[in-house]
C-alpha cells in the first residue's frame, strides 16, 4: 500500500509539475497544457480514423513481436544444443542490437514496402533479446533435474517439454516484457519514418508538420497508454497460465 501511495504522488507530482511548466511557457504551441492534450485525444478517439489508424498500428507490432518470440526461441534452443549454432548466431545477433534502429529503418525502405517495414523492424529489434533470454534461461537449467531425467530416460523433446521449458519460464516472461517496449518504441519510429497509410507514426509526423502540438501529444499519449495495456496483458496472461498449471 506504502509504494502504491509513492507511486500516486509520484505520478500527481510530475502532472503538477508539467502544468506548471506549461502555464510558464504559456504558448501551447510548445508545450500544451494536460487539459489540451486531453481535449485533442478525446476528439481524436471519437474518429472512425483513429481507431483504423491504432488498429493497424498494433497488427504490425504484434505482428513483428510474435515472429520475434517464435524464430528467438528457435534459435536459442539451436545454440544451447549445438555449440556451432551458438558461435554462428552470436556475432550476427550482437550486430543486430548495437545497431541504431535507424539505420535498419532506411535500409528495410531499399528493400521493402513501407507498409511491411515496422513489422520488420519490430521483429528485428525483438529477436536478439528472445534469444539471449531464453539461451541464458537453458544455461541456467538444474542440473539435478537434467540427471534424474537421464537416469529415468527421457528423450530430449521430454526433456525440453517437462524440464528446460519450466525452468526458462521466467526468462521468457522477461523477454517478452522487455521486447514489447522495444517493439513498440521501434515500430512506431519506423512508421514515423516509413509512413504507411494507416499508423500513428504517420499521424505523429503529421501532426508535427502541422504544427498540431496538442494532437502530437495526443498520439504519443495513445501509444503509452496501448504500451502499459500491451505489457499489462502480457504480464496477466503469464500470471493465468502459471496459475493454471500450479
Amino acid at each position: 500500500m506504502k509504494n502504491k501511495k509513492i507511486k500516486y504522488i509520484a505520478v500527481l507530482f510530475y502532472f503538477v509539475l508539467y502544468e506548471l511548466i506549461s502555464i510558464l511557457i504559456g504558448k501551447s504551441l510548445l508545450l500544451p497544457s494536460i487539459g489540451e492534450i486531453l481535449k485533442a485525444f478525446v476528439f481524436l478517439s471519437g474518429e472512425k480514423i483513429f481507431w483504423i489508424n491504432v488498429f493497424f498500428s498494433l497488427l504490425r507490432i504484434f505482428s513483428g513481436f510474435l515472429i520475434a518470440v517464435l524464430l528467438g526461441t528457435v534459435l536459442a534452443l539451436i545454440s544451447y544444443f549445438t555449440k556451432f549454432g551458438y558461435e554462428f548466431l552470436k556475432p550476427l545477433l550482437t550486430v543486430i542490437r548495437s545497431t541504431p534502429v535507424v539505420s535498419f529503418i532506411i535500409l528495410a525502405l531499399l528493400w521493402i514496402k513501407s507498409g511491411y517495414v515496422p513489422v520488420f523492424i519490430s521483429f528485428l529489434m525483438v529477436l536478439p533479446i528472445v534469444w539471449e533470454n531464453i539461451y541464458e534461461g537453458l544455461k541456467n537449467t538444474d542440473v539435478k533435474l537434467l540427471q534424474m531425467a537421464e537416469v529415468f530416460g527421457f528423450s530430449k523433446w521430454k526433456k525440453i517439454k517437462y524440464i528446460y521449458a519450466f525452468q526458462c519460464a521466467p526468462f521468457f516472461k522477461t523477454a517478452c516484457i522487455t521486447g514489447l517496449g522495444f517493439a513498440w518504441k521501434s515500430g512506431i519510429a519506423a512508421e514515423v519514418i516509413c509512413m504507411p497509410k494507416f499508423s500513428i507514426g504517420r499521424r505523429l509526423y503529421e501532426s508535427k508538420a502541422y504544427l498540431e502540438t496538442p494532437q502530437l501529444f495526443a498520439w504519443t499519449l495513445t501509444v503509452i497508454i496501448l504500451s502499459i495495456i500491451a505489457e499489462k496483458g502480457i504480464k496477466l496472461l503469464f500470471d493465468s497460465v502459471q496459475k493454471g498449471v500450479r
